[in-house]
């Protein structure tokens, strides 16, 4: 039977990728269920310390497969939804990478900015897709786009549903990284072994829950929650450990999560 996500645990890093090639990685709820499931047993394992996506083959995730798209119309689709949100990655503790080696397309856009950070092929195909479908910006992309790019890029992508490349989704801010795609996965996985070797996981666990959350609060309110996880984070082992390693001059050995 075929693994819909592959598991791949290197250094720290754990890749997952999608495996539906002769569809683009076109999205299923089986698909989803067994990537949820990965990123909750990676959120467990200690050896676990990074998390990078990406798709096999041409595509990372070409959005909604039709397959599904069609049964919705005519009513005959039946599936047993899954309970957790399409914005479960951000509930996981450790950082996520995702590494867009293709088309990445409206549901499949979705999940890669569900990522903490996003890198992607310089000539990977996006599109948000929505509008020329009859639907609508889905799943909180109306929440996250404009956080990410403002206002207007973010209506200019949504309501064209226009075809742009991985170049633009880095001049738009889209994205942290545009190379190559020839270079995608191993400047991807460098950073992410770099995260796995030299940052705190207690560190980015926290700052990871500060970006997402502190979007939808005020100045004053971060700032003082960020006074009171600093001075949780003086009675951490990764605190002294960090100190330590840099007085000392070697690389740090942070405890796992």
């Amino acid at each position: 039977m075929l693994d819909l996500v592959l598991p791949s645990l290197d250094h720290g890093v754990l890749t997952l990728t999608f495996n539906r090639p002769d569809r683009l990685n076109a999205w299923t709820d089986a698909m989803g269920r067994r990537y949820f499931d990965q990123l909750a047993e990676a959120e467990e394992n200690p050896d676990v310390r990074v998390i990078v996506v990406t798709g096999a083959g041409r595509g990372f995730c070409a959005g909604a497969d039709f397959q599904t798209l069609n049964a919705i119309q005519d009513g005959s689709y039946e599936s047993e939804p899954d309970k957790r949100p399409n914005s479960f990655p951000v509930t996981i503790r450790k950082p996520i990478i995702a590494a867009v080696n293709g088309a990445c397309a409206g549901l499949g856009m979705v999940h890669a900015l569900y990522c903490d950070l996003v890198f992607t092929a310089a000539e990977a195909k996006w599109t948000t897709a929505f509008a020329r479908r009859g639907l609508i910006a889905e799943y909180g992309l109306s929440w996250v786009l404009p956080r990410l790019i403002g206002q207007a890029r973010a209506m200019d992508l949504l309501l064209s549903g226009r075809t742009f490349t991985g170049a633009e989704a880095y001049e738009l801010g889209l994205v942290a990284r545009s190379v190559p795609g020839e270079n995608l996965m191993e400047e991807t996985l460098a950073y992410a072994r770099e995260l796995a070797t030299h940052s705190s996981p207690a560190s980015m666990a926290v700052m990871k829950q500060q970006i997402w959350s502190d979007w939808s609060t005020t100045l004053d309110a971060a700032e003082s929650a960020a006074v009171r996880m600093m001075v949780e984070s003086f009675g951490r082992p990764d605190f002294a450990e960090g100190v330590a390693s840099f007085l000392e001059r070697r690389a740090p050995e942070f405890p796992p999560l």
